[in-house]
């Protein structure tokens, strides 16, 4: 489907500024939708004079009347003059008879959609009329509150440029309703309204009484209290706007107070220039903000986690460390090396996790940081470069901790075993990495003396090679392929793992 720009781009040659206008329209007349009780089309002229729909909008609050994808569609303007007339007007014009769509009937409002003194959209507002009643108080709230928006959108003065420097999202009319006169005073308030005040520890009714008097006893942090306080009353007309702060902090706030967690949002209603007070909406986001702060803390915790099985491996490496210097064994010393650089591998990946907010290992650092720490512990006399082609890239914990064991297995046993302990300048172990969306292949190639006559891995008693053999099958559900080394003296280990099953 066409995006509004895509569309505006097609049909028309509006201004970079008329078409944001348009996109910040579309963007906030769901309140309008759910305020009207009614659909809103979105209808621009074309260069050859057609008038087109680019955009709709269904309410929250009543069924539509257009179950049908009207966008894109030309308008016929025989059958909808008053569309067309509103290009030319500053009024919204309303059908005097209403119109049949299938079996519904609607009343449909043309608003021009003024910008900079010039029409350069209309919006069709679309009533159903099939089914009449007497309006409830608050329908008849909504709707006095979706004119004065109606007509503001004429004006060009709604939807306005709002900062929201926090990203706070926009509650919906159903979520909480409240509208206030031109000092300041509720003068209706919806239940979903009430009950959220009622939260946040209001016992009266508000009806009758400041809402920025009663919010400011209400939020826990005073200064928080007086910036709220402050966003209602400028909302309403009370108040002037400073010069700073609230140009751009915009007319939403979410505030705390003794016993719940309360998303706000004011909006200024200003037909024709006139004061007219505003509309709040509030919703009760204290559940929201629990599971939040629950997820952040479940976060912190696993970190936390991470952070002291680390710590307690790096302890048990540097007793084993210990130990081995004391040993006069050399067996025992080697055995007990092989044991320090395992933790140690297991160490660092638990190292990298306590920093992680995803549970995802970096594998590129791993083995740059992994690699002096094998070579250290080395009994081989050789000076031996490890160096690492391509990129390995990020895996999850559960990839990424057998997998670290597998190269570390690797590389140690290419430092053992692939040169004979004579010292050499060239002796050199590259880790090669080919990865794509659903494989990774990783070879650990040495340019040392090679396999020895006979060798078979899938014999062999050797404990690096039997870790290597189950880590890779089991664990990672991979393949091992041992051979020797295709680009000259030395050898390759080959592993195949499956990024999805």
């Amino acid at each position: 489907m066409s995006t509004l720009a895509d569309l505006l781009a097609e049909h028309t040659t509006l201004s970079d500024a008329a078409a944001a206008h348009l996109q910040r329209l579309v963007a906030e007349w769901q309140l309008l939708a759910d305020l009207s009780f009614a659909d809103f089309l979105l209808s621009v002229r074309t260069d050859d004079g057609d008038v087109v729909t680019v955009a709709q909008c269904r309410p929250n609050t009543a069924s539509t009347v257009f179950p049908t994808d009207e966008v894109g569609r030309v308008i016929d303007t025989s059958v909808h003059p008053q569309v067309v007339r509103a290009f030319d007007s500053d009024k919204v014009l309303r059908d005097e008879d209403p119109t049949w769509f299938g079996a519904t009937a609607m009343r449909q409002e043309a608003v021009p959609v003024g910008f900079e003194g010039e029409v350069i959209g209309v919006l069709t507002r679309a009533v159903d009329l099939t089914h009449p009643r007497l309006p409830s108080p608050l329908e008849l709230a909504y709707q006095d509150s979706a004119d004065d928006l109606c007509q503001m959108v004429a004006d060009g003065t709604f939807p306005h440029e709002e900062g929201n420097p926090r990203g706070l999202s926009t509650p919906r009319a159903g979520d909480g309703f409240i509208r206030l006169d031109r000092t300041g005073t509720v003068t209706y308030t919806s239940p979903n309204a009430l009950s959220a005040f009622h939260r946040m520890g209001w016992t009266a009714e508000l009806n009758h009484t400041r809402l920025s008097d009663v919010v400011k006893q209400l939020v826990t942090e005073p200064f928080e209290a007086d910036d709220v306080a402050m966003m209602l009353d400028i909302a309403a007309g009370v108040a002037e706007v400073p010069t700073g702060p609230y140009r751009d902090i915009g007319m939403r706030v979410e505030a705390d107070a003794r016993r719940a967690t309360v998303l706000i949002r004011a909006v200024p209603l200003r037909p024709k220039g006139e004061e007219s007070g505003s509309v709040v909406l509030i919703r009760d986001v204290t559940e929201v903000k629990r599971r939040d702060r629950a997820l952040i803390s479940k976060d912190a915790t696993i970190r936390e986690i991470h952070h002291r099985v680390k710590n307690n491996l790096q302890s048990v490496s540097a007793l084993l460390r210990l130990q081995a210097r004391r040993t006069s064994n050399t067996d025992a010393r080697e055995a007990l090396n092989e044991a320090v650089r395992r933790v140690a591998s297991i160490a660092l990946v638990h190292e990298l996790l306590s920093g992680s907010v995803d549970e995802e290992v970096d594998l590129d650092e791993v083995v740059d940081r992994l690699v002096p720490i094998l070579v250290d512990v080395a009994s081989n006399e050789s000076r031996v470069t490890v160096r690492h082609r391509d990129r390995l890239g990020v895996l999850t914990a559960e990839l990424a901790m057998p997998l670290v064991m597998v190269l570390t297995e690797l590389i140690q046993n290419a430092i053992e075993h692939g040169f004979d302990g004579s010292p050499r300048s060239d002796a050199e172990i590259a880790v090669i990495a080919e990865r794509d969306v659903r494989n990774l292949r990783i070879a650990v190639r040495d340019n040392g003396s090679g396999l020895p006559e006979n060798f078979d891995p899938a014999t062999s008693d050797h404990l690096g090679l039997q870790i290597v053999k189950t880590l890779v099958s089991i664990e990672l559900g991979g393949e091992l392929d041992v051979r020797p080394n295709p680009e000259g003296a030395g050898t390759e280990v080959g592993v195949h793992i499956p990024l999805r099953s």
